[in-house]
């Protein structure tokens, strides 16, 4: 939603935790940009004349991928490195292709200015720069002054500021602030109500002021929740600590950034936009003998989270936290023991500053295995001589990073299962975006405040959350289709086709099958719909039976699909958002659910537009996009930071296995714990 106030790049340095390490690296052609390369295309940018103004801000520097075909028939021309740069100067967006797979010699092969609706997302360092803009504004000191506060006892940060029709000449943003200092850490909760500044960043310059109400800015007390601000004593509910034992040592096998592990391969990406990037995830069949693929890149593409209060401070709160802020440069190193257990392995990341220089993300992803004393399957029987429990535990390994949006932290986990499925999480914590109000009690409340009195002053605003994945499936192959497994009710008549009497029963239910022809026929409302089994198979490939082989998604709850009107301003950017499931044909150049630039954008270039095309999906190569949204009334126990609330989706296997693929795993044994590695 919005980055800290400000904001300063900072180069993050490493922990000592275990570090994927100990084989040696082969170069993946979809691994992300290193510092090697990102220093060489900031040499070719800045050495081209096709920038002729100066200075040239960095504002996205990516992986241009290779073609699909390339990487997946291993062609000598996927080792071409090319890389997508984003840049501006002179007040305009240029778009360039840089060829680096001779670092000592890059060179760029196509260049474009953009000319349409949006702008790229907001840098660090520009960031910082307009929220030191504020303290040298004589009208904002004057706010200040009547609210008895100094500008030292204020942070303003940087707001993105939507779109509202008519067509962005300017590339604006807002600023709101917050009465920080040493009172607590949680300057969230005290907003300078009322107070708004645009700021025009191209030149770095304050262009608008409205000090529109003065309002009691919520007090410190009770706000703060670092550990030495709230205990000692801890009177908290206590849990006795836990340790991780694996007496064979991890079975998490890295390889540069491809991963080993059980039945499962798969390759670990970063990038600036999207954070996490899963790629190549293929499975082990051991009845088949063979490795089967069944994912080619999935990451999150888009986090959108609109604010539900139409007042002039918040109407625009609408944010596309990829695209305007970046998810890869908002994530942190994770600290080991807390965001994950001593087992995990961690993976850094590169990105680029806004000068092009590279910084290296320590730690930002890490992997695990996971034994939280699931089942995997089991069955008691007492109908045999003697009786028998058969149990095999499951194992999970997971993927995870957080990204911290300004006031909300999203952890981000992918969850690879030995019976081949895959589970996407999205967990939400953080803190809350708050407004001042006179209101001190519920009692006093006799209109719509567009949230919930938290504390005396203080309102949690009423807001939505659309996490939504770009999923390139290849479940055993290239050529899949979509297909709805409609569970449809019938009466009972009989069989006439063998002649069967009707039986007293009165109903049944049955599947009607129904395979998307075109992407209009890809689009679901999960909730609106008869239920199904939403199953992308690929009809090239059969069971011994007949079946056709395939993977069904199972939404884990976080259903929630966008409440706003058709023709609202923040809908008409993300009108994917009225539907969790969106099915189109692969098209590289489709990655961003938002559009290539989302900032300002006006709902012309993203999925909506992209799918109304209507493309045929029947046994093509297609992309599952799927949102996964909850609607966030706040409460008492979400302040000052709130638990931890998720949502998810799994890709399980359906007929893609000839029977249950866990079926020859190993009994476990009597472990012996007294000579084994923990790791605590």
């Amino acid at each position: 939603m919005m980055l800290p106030l400000l904001v300063a790049l900072i180069v993050l340095s490493a922990t000592t935790a275990g570090t994927a390490t100990g084989v040696p690296h082969h170069p993946h052609p979809l691994d992300p940009l290193s510092a090697v390369e990102l220093t060489a295309v900031r040499d070719a940018v800045l050495a081209s004349p096709l920038i002729p103004d100066r200075p040239i801000s960095f504002h996205y520097v990516g992986l241009d991928e290779p073609d699909k075909a390339d990487v997946l028939s291993h062609s000598s021309s996927s080792s071409h490195r090319r890389a997508l740069v984003i840049a501006r100067a002179g007040g305009q967006s240029h778009e360039l292709r840089v060829d680096v797979t001779s670092t000592s010699a890059p060179s760029i092969i196509s260049h474009a200015i953009h000319r349409g609706a949006g702008f790229p997302r907001f840098t660090g360092e520009e960031q910082a720069a307009a929220g030191a803009l504020p303290p040298a504004y004589p009208p904002f000191v004057e706010s200040l002054r009547r609210r008895g506060l100094g500008v030292g006892d204020v942070g303003c940060g940087v707001f993105a500021m939507g779109w509202f029709g008519g067509s962005a000449k300017a590339r604006l943003t807002k600023m709101q602030c917050f009465v920080t200092g040493n009172e607590t850490a949680n300057f969230y909760a005290r907003p300078l109500e009322g107070v708004t500044l645009v700021v025009d960043l191209d030149r770095m310059a304050i262009v608008g002021y409205r000090d529109r109400v003065v309002l009691p800015v919520p007090k410190a007390e009770g706000t703060d929740y670092r550990a030495d601000k709230v205990g000692p004593p801890f009177t908290g509910p206590a849990t006795a600590p836990g340790v991780v034992v694996q007496p064979e040592g991890s079975g998490v096998h890295i390889d540069g950034r491809v991963v080993r592990w059980a039945n499962w391969e798969f390759h670990v990406g970063f990038d600036m936009r999207a954070g996490t990037v899963i790629s190549m995830a293929s499975v082990h069949d051991a009845d088949a003998g063979q490795r089967r693929s069944v994912l080619y890149r999935g990451f999150v593409s888009e986090v959108f989270v609109p604010y539900m209060d139409p007042e002039e401070e918040w109407y625009f709160h609408t944010f596309m936290d990829a695209g305007e802020y970046g998810l890869g440069v908002s994530t942190f190193p994770l600290q080991p023991g807390s965001d994950c257990p001593a087992n995990a392995a961690y993976m850094d990341g590169y990105y680029a500053d806004a000068d092009g220089k590279p910084v290296k993300a320590n730690n930002v992803v890490c992997v695990f295995e996971r034994y939280a004393g699931d089942v995997a399957w089991r069955h008691t029987e007492v109908n045999v001589p003697g009786g028998l429990t058969e149990v095999r535990p499951d194992v999970t390994l997971v993927v995870r990073t957080v990204v911290t949006v300004g006031n909300y932290d999203y952890t981000l986990d992918w969850e690879f299962k030995t019976v081949g499925s895959i589970k996407c999480v999205a967990s939400l914590s953080g803190i809350l975006e708050m407004k001042a109000t006179t209101y001190t009690h519920v009692d006093q409340i006799k209109e719509d405040t567009h949230g919930t009195l938290l504390a005396a002053n203080t309102v949690g605003v009423y807001h939505d959350h659309f996490i939504t994945y770009h999923l390139d499936l290849d479940v055993d192959g290239t050529k899949n289709s979509f297909v709805k497994n409609t569970i449809t009710r019938k009466r009972n008549t009989g069989n006439p086709a063998t002649g069967g009497a009707a039986t007293p029963r009165r109903s049944y239910w049955t599947v009607h099958h129904e395979v998307a022809e075109t992407e209009a026929d890809g689009q679901v409302n999960v909730n609106g719909a008869p239920p199904a089994d939403l199953l992308f198979v690929n009809p090239n490939k059969r069971t011994h039976v007949g079946n056709e082989v395939g993977y069904r998604l199972v939404p884990a709850g976080a259903t929630a699909v966008s409440l706003l009107s058709d023709d609202d301003y923040p809908q008409r950017r993300a009108s994917y958002t009225k539907k969790q499931v969106w099915v189109t044909p692969y098209d590289k150049s489709e990655k961003w659910v938002s559009g290539l630039y989302a900032e300002q954008s006006t709902g012309d270039d993203g999925l909506a537009v992209w799918s109304a095309r209507n493309r045929k999906i029947k046994d093509e190569d297609i992309v599952l996009w799927y949102t996964i949204g909850l609607h966030h009334v706040p409460c008492q126990e979400d302040f000052p930071v709130m638990p931890t609330m998720s949502g998810a989706i799994e890709l399980r296997p359906f007929n893609f296995f000839e029977r249950n693929p866990l079926i020859t795993t190993r009994p476990p044994g009597n472990v012996n714990f007294q000579n084994c590695s923990c790791h605590i």
